[in-house]
């Protein structure tokens, strides 16, 4: 027993605090040649892909063709389509016969939609050219990165559609379906789930029919269906493990951590050098910590075993795994973090509310961040964080705040680190614009009130599962850029006092969740009419309201009797939205949608009082992905 407690002793001193694994590699791209090692100039070829025909594969369908050791193609049907990049699910192709790159392609100019191996997957993005309709014009995909031809970014699309929206194109067709819309011409880019960052180019997913699948998946690895290949199936190892999943290819090589880095195969097998030289230490200093392991061994006798105990060390490689997963960015060090902090200096913290600590620093490399700390009690904990950072990082939308990586230090400590726009946070605007001739007008806070109710309602009416925010506040969670466009951070993470789970993924059950969310936006509401915020402001506001003495808490840098009767109507509108929002937020008589179609509708309103910044906020709503949402019938919401 004693000899065991002193190896336990030295092995938990390896974990030093603040490993975060930044030198991890990102597996989502974690693509092993196949057994042949073809090479096609830069190129690796991955399995089931070959270009010898007798290299081990599942089908004929994948070889390749490499012209002049540096091209390579994929031959499908009767054409040759050059291969631009590869994907774990699928390969990034050109448009056949394509010698450069044009703006746009003729609509037939990729005549393929589908066989048994290879599909045109949804997570391409179309660039339509020349529309008579543009019904089917999606503003949400606006926000990707959509380079063009010389690399560089493309600009704003005219008409956007992402291929995964499913209400015009469909599973099986061709592009030759816009046709029907009276567009013109089209461009493709692939843009991965998680990213918003395109490659110019038609990705194809592949997959193998079904009935070969039992016998060519190794025993850890599972069947998972393709998604626009009909009855189409591939490998996917198990967590714990990397590689193609496949019998006749890589397999599955087990993951491990070791020295802070990810290790496969037999390196997780092997013994670590450092290990040995631990136990050369080990015997050298062993007299020294009898003593200290006879009193932990005395305390570990005299404490009650709780139920339910689990294996530290076991419980931490779960974790990572799950960390993999989750943060698909950027992983940083303890230190990076602690370092751009100034050691979490007090003076930078933005919030210390439910939903943890945010503070604000800088990387150093300039870049301006806001890092929330979300404090776990135990694996469990860490777990539900960790599912509920994957679910927000896979949401796109222009007004939430960029996730741009993650942190776990020692203990169940987890960082999440988000961009912090130029413009800081919502309560910093207003509260210096008393005085100032540039500060928050009312169409910048009407416009702020507008989108931040349209980012909310989305999250809660088209994700699924809902997503809620669950304590929104000017300060920390609602930063505004250099255009004042909102963006929204700091989402509750873990369920406030229960330690159980995520706010996230869990209280999408609990109708509460979205009555505290309705009723924390009639206070932000308040906050942005009065330009304050204090501990009795509902009571205040609301009395005020009632008595018809608005103009006593509207902020004074306003000047409420000196502006025009249409926009004294708009603040009265806001004030009694918010009014309403805490009214009846708390028993579900009014929900977010309804909020975001009232200010959406009233700012748009606000363009024909004369306003110099109309044709600007005229583009800002009508490219809203939340205009389009609210403008739809009702049958067609996802109300929970």
């Amino acid at each position: 027993m004693l000899a065991l407690l002193l190896i336990s002793f030295i092995l938990l001193s390896l974990n030093q605090p603040g490993i975060c694994l930044q030198q991890r590699r990102q597996m989502q791209s974690f693509l092993l040649p196949n057994q042949c090692n073809d090479k096609c100039g830069s190129f690796h070829i991955p399995f089931p892909f070959h270009l010898n025909a007798s290299c081990s594969s599942v089908s004929n369908a994948f070889h390749l063709s490499c012209l002049n050791s540096t091209t390579l193609y994929v031959h499908i049907g009767i054409e040759s389509y050059r291969v631009l990049d590869f994907f774990s699910d699928g390969i990034l192709t050109d448009f056949p016969g394509s010698s450069t790159c044009r703006q746009y392609n003729d609509l037939k100019a990729f005549d393929f939609s589908g066989n048994d191996y290879f599909g045109i997957s949804d997570d391409n993005v179309i660039g339509l050219y020349d529309c008579e309709d543009s019904s089917l014009c999606k503003a949400d995909c606006e926000t990707n990165d959509l380079p063009g031809c010389d690399g560089n970014s493309g600009g704003s699309l005219g008409c956007c559609y992402p291929l995964s929206d499913q209400s015009i194109w469909h599973s099986g067709d061709g592009f030759s379906s816009f046709s029907k819309f009276g567009c013109r011409g089209f461009s493709s880019w692939v843009v991965p789930r998680g990213t918003n960052a395109g490659k110019r180019g038609v990705k194809l997913e592949w997959a193998i029919p079904r009935n070969t699948s039992e016998r060519v998946c190794v025993s850890n690895a599972d069947v998972v269906n393709a998604t626009t290949v009909e009855a189409g199936v591939r490998c996917s190892c198990k967590d714990g493990f990397v590689g193609d999943g496949f019998a006749n290819g890589a397999g599955c090589l087990k993951s491990c951590i070791k020295e802070g880095q990810e290790a496969y195969g037999m390196e997780c097998n092997s013994p670590r050098h450092s290990q040995r030289k631990l136990v050369i230490v080990a015997g050298v200093l062993a007299p020294v910590f009898i003593l200290a392991s006879l009193f932990l061994f005395l305390c570990i006798l005299k404490r009650p075993v709780k139920p339910g105990a689990f294996d530290l060390e076991q419980a931490h490689y779960h974790s990572t795994i799950s960390f993999r997963k989750a943060c698909r960015t950027r992983l940083f060090s303890y230190r990076e973090l602690n370092e751009a902090t100034r050691a979490f200096e007090d003076g930078l913290k933005l919030v210390d509310g439910t939903n943890g600590t945010i503070h604000a620093g800088v990387l150093g490399d300039g870049s301006h961040i806001a890092v929330q700390k979300v404090q776990c009690e135990n694996e469990r904990d860490l777990i539900h964080v960790l599912s509920g950072i994957e679910l927000l990082s896979a949401v796109l939308h222009r007004n939430l705040a960029r996730l741009l990586g993650c942190c776990i230090d020692s203990g169940y400590t987890l960082m999440v680190v988000y961009e912090y726009p130029a413009n800081g946070t919502l309560e910093e605007q207003l509260q210096n614009s008393g005085g100032q001739k540039f500060g928050l007008d009312w169409y910048k806070r009407l416009s702020i009130a507008a989108e931040t109710a349209s980012v909310l309602a989305y999250l809660q009416y088209e994700i699924s599962p809902p997503v809620f925010h669950h304590g929104l506040k000017s300060s920390g969670y609602i930063f505004l850029d250099v255009d004042f466009s909102v963006k929204i951070a700091g989402f509750a993470l873990l369920s406030s006092g229960s330690g159980n789970g995520s706010n996230l993924c869990n209280n999408y059950e609990s109708p509460l969740t979205h009555k505290n969310d309705v009723y924390d936006f009639g206070m932000l509401l308040l906050e942005i009419i009065s330009g304050s915020k204090y501990s009795d402001m509902p009571s205040v506001a609301l009395q005020k309201i009632r008595s018809g003495k608005l103009e006593e808490i509207v902020d004074p840098s306003l000047y409420y009797h000196e502006q025009p009767n249409f926009r004294r109507e708009q603040i009265e509108i806001v004030a009694d939205i918010a009014t309403r929002c805490l009214l009846f937020g708390g028993d579900g008589k009014i929900g977010m949608i309804d909020v975001a179609r009232e200010l959406v509708h009233t700012a748009k309103e606000s363009i024909d009082g004369g306003s110099k910044r109309g044709a600007t906020l005229e583009e800002t709503f009508s490219n809203s992905s939340l205009l389009q949402m609210i403008s739809m019938s009702p049958d067609s919401m996802h109300v929970p």
